[in-house]
Parts: structure tokens; C-alpha cells; sequence
């Protein structure tokens, strides 16, 4: 991720609708703001979430709400809960997400 110059600038989320996107099981709603390259997005999952994919995307997610599970293409589950990070480069680990109470993530890819 490359951050080019851009001015100081404030985003009132209330004012980014959500998007809705269903998962294997369960919704997501993303809430999406792109600054030239980056997207910047709160997501919210929905009790029994899990993913519908693999996803490949280099990621920075912070668990701000809940907690969540994450499974790397090798077998490993991490657990993301309140108040962590993690971190994943491009093309790097496949992984997919799911969550039994729901969570809401800030995520910066």
C-alpha cells in the first residue's frame, strides 16, 4: 500500500450507506470509503457468519466489536477479538472469515 499525498480531511461514517453481502452463512454489511487506491471500509458480520470465499487481498483489520475466526489456507484458525489487529499481505495466505456471535472490523486493504 502506497499512501500518496492527499489533504487532512475528516469521514463522517453515518453519511457511507452499507452494502450488503451475503456469506456462505449469514449477511455482511460493508461500509465503503476509497481514498485514490486504498479502501477504507467497516464491516459489521451478523451472528453465524462465515465467508463465502478464500480471499487472497493483503489486509489490515481492526476487531473494534465481537470476535471472529479466521482460517489460513494451511489449516491454522486465528482469533480475532475486541481490541486486536492483524495484519496479511497480498497474495500471501488465503483465508476466510467467520464469527458465531458477529463482530464489526475497520479494515484498511
Amino acid at each position: 500500500m502506497k499512501i500518496d499525498s492527499f489533504p487532512f480531511q475528516t469521514l463522517d461514517w453515518s453519511s457511507i450507506s452499507k452494502e450488503e453481502h451475503k456469506g456462505e452463512t449469514g449477511m455482511a454489511w460493508w461500509q465503503i470509503f476509497m481514498m485514490g487506491d486504498i479502501r477504507i471500509r467497516k464491516v459489521e458480520y451478523s451472528p453465524g457468519y462465515k465467508a463465502d470465499h478464500w480471499c487472497s487481498k493483503g489486509h489490515i483489520i481492526q476487531c473494534f466489536k465481537g470476535q471472529m475466526e479466521t482460517e489460513l489456507d494451511d489449516g491454522r484458525i486465528m482469533q480475532l477479538s475486541e481490541g486486536m489487529t492483524y495484519f496479511v499481505g497480498d497474495n500471501c495466505e488465503a483465508h476466510r472469515t467467520s464469527t458465531t456471535n458477529g463482530c464489526h472490523l475497520f479494515i484498511v486493504d
